[in-house]
């Protein structure tokens, strides 16, 4: 390959484009403690995000007063790891970013999500969003990956 052929930006792989930009980050960051360094558990936090995505099922929506009501199933008993950890963390950052309430309780082998705010004028918007949208809500996510990556414990 000649050095003026194109080179692709991309990696392919979404866990590979956030781990090479940790990397370049840290690279760039001349304070980086690199016997802090986590990529294991930056690694583990974008599988959960990959699995609560793709391997759950979203079996109902349901407007209730306020907001809605999610009924979701893992698929696999990965994706129930996974969820337990997102959706032990995730409530406490949506409430903190928009002041909306999410409450989960397991029924059976589903999880149930009812997400609701005391302004009126986001209903909608918090239906709008549905499951999918809920978990992917905010500017917390990147702030989380650094704070990981970094060796800190973010939720603390």
């Amino acid at each position: 390959m000649s050095s003026s052929s194109p080179v692709l930006q991309a990696s392919g792989q979404s866990v590979f484009e956030t781990v090479q930009e940790a990397i370049r980050r840290l690279e760039a960051d001349s304070t980086t403690d690199w016997s802090r360094v986590d990529m294991a558990a930056l690694r583990q936090h974008l599988l959960d995000m990959e699995r609560v995505a793709m391997d759950v099922a979203v079996e109902a929506q349901t407007p209730i007063d306020g907001g809605v009501r999610l009924r979701v199933r893992p698929m696999q008993e990965a994706a129930r790891a996974s969820l337990d950890r997102v959706l032990d963390a995730h409530p406490h950052m949506l409430r903190q970013e928009t002041g909306w309430t999410m409450a989960v309780t397991e029924d059976g082998d589903a999880y149930v999500l009812r997400v609701t705010t005391p302004n009126p004028r986001e209903v909608d918007k918090i239906r709008g969003l549905g499951y999918i949208g809920l978990l992917a809500y905010g500017q917390h996510h990147q702030r989380h990956h650094w704070h990981l990556v970094r060796g800190a414990h973010p939720h603390e």
